[in-house]
């Protein structure tokens, strides 16, 4: 399926490619245009600890990449590429001396949020992490919980990228409409104003966008973020206003995996695609 015409054009949309220096190449393209970038060598849910030793290689390989190109570039990484279900202290000892290294070139390393089955692991290590180097966590709009993780990432100071959510949760823990989500996005934003530490904002949407500005922050108060190939008519328009964006790229042999997860954890998310094409 990778191979196939239709596979390709989808991938050059989404994916910057199957190497890491087609990664680069996007976020060499990207940083020309004023665009920040947090780089993701895509991979989740290793089978083996040997699979999470080498996913941590080619991290650092990555970091040391994004780093080299300068310009804000940061690597996005996710846990359980890293062994998370194995166990937590293997996890920290692969990620560990990423943040390191981060810390060391001024640079940061983003930890995506996955199923509610990993939240309070992600947190309970994204506080670790903390204590290491620069880190930014993601906090999703949509669970119950959110408040509560926003109030302590705050505590610790740690940067959170606020996202709505795309996997499909029960209704006990996750908000089912779409209005619900909405309105605590623009909660937990507000709240992030106030209180967080230079906030990023994971949004297409231009509504939630909009209640951003009209807190009036200041252009250095935070950053806006959307997935490379998505809304690019919004990324401009944002630039031209003087606001920093970051667009999340991933790149590397696992993307059809990845995209098509994605697509089946939530049928929504097949509408979203398609319209982000049309723009």
């Amino acid at each position: 399926m990778e191979t196939s015409p239709s596979a390709r054009v989808l991938s050059r949309r989404f994916i910057a490619g199957n190497r890491l220096e087609d990664g680069l190449a996007v976020v060499r393209e990207l940083r020309g245009r004023g665009i920040l970038t947090a780089l993701d060598p895509l991979g989740e849910n290793v089978s083996t600890e040997a699979e999470a030793r080498a996913a941590a290689g080619n991290a650092m390989a990555t970091l040391r990449g994004a780093i080299g190109e300068a310009a804000g570039a940061v690597l996005s990484i996710k846990l359980t590429q890293f062994g998370l279900d194995f166990s937590q202290e293997l996890t920290l000892e692969n990620v560990l001396p990423l943040v390191r290294e981060a810390g060391a070139a001024g640079s940061r390393v983003e930890v995506d949020m996955e199923s509610t089955a990993y939240t309070e692991r992600t947190l309970a290590i994204l506080g670790t992490m903390a204590g290491a180097g620069p880190v930014r966590g993601v906090i999703q709009a949509y669970l119950y919980r959110t408040a509560g993780d926003i109030e302590r990432l705050n505590g610790l100071r740690v940067p959170v990228r606020l996202c709505k959510g795309a996997y499909n949760e029960p209704a006990d823990l996750a908000m089912q409409r779409k209005a619900d989500v909405d309105e605590n996005y623009k909660r937990m934003a507000t709240a992030l104003l106030e209180k967080g530490t230079y906030p990023a904002f994971a949004t297409h949407d231009p509504a939630m966008i909009e209640h951003v500005l009209a807190q009036r922050p200041a252009k250095d108060q935070l950053e806006f973020q959307m997935l490379y190939g998505i809304r690019r008519d919004l990324q401009e328009r944002l630039l031209g206003e003087g606001w920093r964006v970051r667009l999340y790229v991933p790149y590397g042999e696992a993307w059809y995996p990845y995209f098509m997860r994605r697509l089946a954890e939530r049928p929504a998310n097949v509408w979203f695609v398609a319209k982000g094409l049309l723009r």
